[in-house]
């Protein structure tokens, strides 16, 4: 008899230890910060990835513009392969693959369809130095975030963290490095606590009708693998949007038992909320993940704190991951399937 979430339970519960790996590491690879990030010769930074990993790109090149100044996308690794002159203007530009594996079929090819075109410099980050991508390219690796499950977790907490420890170093800003040692010296407990309130979030409700996920800013990244993440452990119908978007349409999904947990930012914390509030008079129960709770939070129907509510929402990001990998774990073995076999999908996907 098979057990359930036996690879992928251990897995969330080491990612602490994964981030702290990842930035020792960086301290080894202080040249690779160098050569990519501080070089200000490039007109545009472009980070690919295909899944998990283009929600990780997403967040990378979101605090990448916040805090180095500087112009960065995030793109499907398809669209550079297919579809590169709509996704890319002339000029010197850095192509950063984002692959836990490094052997994604879409990333590689589109590492490789512009290896020897002028004014493209290529890197990447990964998991697996001996990998199709680690050999190709000077790689960052984040050596715990390798995983036997085929959902992504400690895998996309640890490369993301290592990527925006590295912009951090490459900004030279004392604030900001200090808000990343900060996040992770906040994150140790997190995931023990993330445990116990996602566990009793779906003891307490069952399944819900449907589930919904918003986030803003460099959290919306964060919501679309939230929304990824339970639709690949439990086979739930979800949705994610940034925030605000939500009201214009797509609210109309909403309903008694529909669920909606929002990645509560600090940036804009009153106008998020109003929306969350709002979706409470329709019906929904609503999850909140935010720095701190307040009056403006009683409303909730639960509230996970982070803590840091002194940093910005770029350093906060990877506390938010816990909680939303838990729920996709609980909610799957809630259904009686088993996230460390989901249906229809393998760890590497290749053309």
């Amino acid at each position: 008899m098979t057990v359930s979430g036996i690879l992928t339970y251990p897995e969330i519960m080491d990612q602490h230890q994964a981030l702290v790996e990842a930035r020792e590491q960086l301290n080894r690879q202080q040249d690779w910060v160098a050569a990519y990030l501080r070089d200000q010769a490039f007109d545009e930074v472009i980070f690919i990835g295909s899944g998990s990993s283009y929600y990780q790109a997403q967040i990378m090149a979101a605090t990448f513009r916040h805090w180095l100044g500087r112009q960065a996308y995030a793109y499907p690794s398809s669209d550079i392969l297919l579809f590169r002159s709509h996704s890319s203007t002339p000029g010197r530009k850095l192509l950063v693959g984002v692959s836990r594996s490094g052997e994604s079929s879409e990333v590689v090819m589109a590492i490789q369809s512009v290896k020897n075109l002028p004014d493209w410099t290529i890197c990447g980050i990964t998991c697996y130095a001996d990998s199709s991508l680690g050999k190709a390219v000077d790689c960052l690796l984040s050596p715990l975030g390798a995983e036997n499950s085929t959902v992504m977790t400690k895998s996309f907490s640890s490369m993301t963290f290592m990527m925006q420890a590295a912009i951090a170093q490459a900004s030279d800003s004392p604030d900001y490095i200090r808000q990343i040692e900060a996040a992770l010296s906040i994150g140790a407990s997190i995931v023990s606590q993330a445990d116990a309130m996602a566990k009793q979030i779906v003891e307490d409700n069952g399944l819900f009708k449907n589930y919904i996920y918003l986030g803003m800013g460099p959290l919306f990244g964060a919501a679309q693998e939230a929304c990824l993440k339970i639709k690949e452990m439990s086979y739930v119908w979800t949705e994610s949007y940034g925030t605000l978007e939500f009201r214009h349409g797509p609210k109309s999904i909403i309903e008694n038992g529909s669920l909606v947990v929002l990645l509560l930012s600090e940036q804009a914390r009153s106008y998020e909320l109003k929306v969350a509030e709002e979706m409470k008079a329709y019906g929904a129960s609503i999850v909140l993940i935010a720095a701190h709770k307040g009056a403006d939070t009683q409303f909730a129907d639960y509230v996970f704190e982070t803590g840091g509510a002194d940093l910005c929402d770029d350093a906060r990001a990877t506390l938010y991951l816990p909680l939303l990998q838990f729920l996709g774990y609980y909610t799957a073995l809630k259904k009686n399937v088993n996230p460390d076999e989901p249906r229809n999908l393998t760890q590497v996907v290749k053309i």
